[in-house]
């Protein structure tokens, strides 16, 4: 039976984990406590970066001699194969560690296993304390891994009324600067930032990471389908982070950087790209997070296409009443058939409010 300093140690660890966030792609974000027989904690630490040791190492390396007969309580299954660092389950039991809990099994059919390993060399290996709070914290990575594909954030910023901009198609500043630092900071956490061309050509955005230090800028992609929005000189272009302009295979991209551009299939019913390959072929570049900043018809085919995993609005209190709405035509032409969301959080960020939902699971009868 779990007790109070089970869970107080696993919940340390899922706070560790998060430091992690938009620097270990594409590897998890993981955290790790040891605390000796009297409960107390003797080491911890975190995966901070891809290639760097795993969580478990660094708290073992902070435990030292401490961590013989302990306890590790790891947010994800020790990992049981030889990558770029060997497997943690071997370094647990080289340091004499007597019992495991983890929160959650490990996916990856290369590096699950670990907690068999453990058990078979005389260790007690638990799983499933806090496995809900855990799987929240790495629910980008073990999405990705059980999809094949990123998982996708669709942020947005609209009024009260779910416009996005004025009918003039004026839209700075709809929302106030707090809501505005939040959206870097889930920029910050992604792998990678995309756009559609109406936002690249309205905006001209430069996509990058503002007002946090030692950041890991996010790949920054355009979705472009004719090479007509971006262009020499465009802001996206800098070398404040790597860039991708998705252009359709027969569009003509010559005056782009060859290195940017990355070329698909179009889509098979209706403008754009195939949305599909887009998310295979950036998943295929290890990129496991995405955040969808825009706009409207590109937030419209993600949906189509059944791939938005989590919605982020930040609703200003403001009243516009006419102006282009948050999302265009998502193939969804009656409300039977409308996306259902569960919210999971509302905060008030300044003036604004924050609104988390991912989508709902299917209602019988629809």
């Amino acid at each position: 039976m779990d007790t109070a300093a089970d869970i107080t140690a696993m919940r340390r660890a899922i706070t560790l984990a998060a430091r992690g966030l938009g620097s270990t792609s594409p590897n998890p974000v993981v955290g790790c406590v040891i605390t000796d027989a009297a409960g107390a904690v003797v080491g911890e630490g975190f995966h901070q970066r891809a290639g760097g040791p795993h969580a478990e190492v660094h708290a073992l390396r902070a435990a030292g001699e401490r961590a013989r007969g302990s306890t590790a309580y790891v947010t994800l299954e020790p990992c049981d194969h030889t990558g770029r660092t060997g497997p943690c389950s071997q370094a647990l039991l080289a340091a004499g560690i007597s019992r495991v809990v983890y929160a959650v099994a490990d996916p990856t059919p290369g590096a699950a296993g670990g907690g068999d390993t453990l058990r078979h060399a005389g260790v007690r290996a638990e799983q499933g304390l806090l496995a809900d709070e855990a799987e929240a914290g790495n629910a980008a990575w073990l999405a990705s891994v059980r999809r094949g594909r990123p998982y996708v954030l669709w942020k947005y910023a609209a009024t009260l009324d779910g416009r996005i901009a004025a009918a003039d198609a004026t839209s700075r500043w709809i929302t106030s600067p707090e809501a505005r630092a939040d959206v870097h900071r889930l920029r910050a956490e992604a792998d990678a930032v995309l756009v559609g061309s109406g936002t690249a050509r309205t905006d001209d955005p430069q996509l990058a990471v503002r007002g946090i230090d030692g950041v890991t800028q996010p790949l920054r992609v355009v979705v472009d389908t004719n090479a007509t929005a971006v262009k020499p000189g465009a802001r996206v272009l800098d070398d404040t982070a790597p860039t991708l302009v998705a252009v359709a295979d027969d569009a003509p991209a010559g005056h782009l950087p060859e290195a940017a551009v990355l070329r698909l299939p179009r889509a098979g019913a209706g403008p754009g790209l195939d949305i599909t390959a887009l998310l295979g072929a950036l998943h295929t570049r290890g990129v496991r997070s995405v955040l969808l900043e825009g706009g409207p018809t590109l937030a419209g085919a993600f949906v189509a296409a059944g791939t938005v995993d989590k919605v982020v609005g930040y609703l200003a209190p403001v009243l516009l009443g006419a102006g282009p709405a948050a999302l265009a035509d998502a193939g969804i032409s009656t409300i039977s058939r409308a996306l259902r969301l569960d919210v999971t959080e509302t905060v008030r960020i300044g003036p604004d409010l924050r609104i988390t939902a991912v989508p709902a699971p299917a209602r019988k009868g629809n």
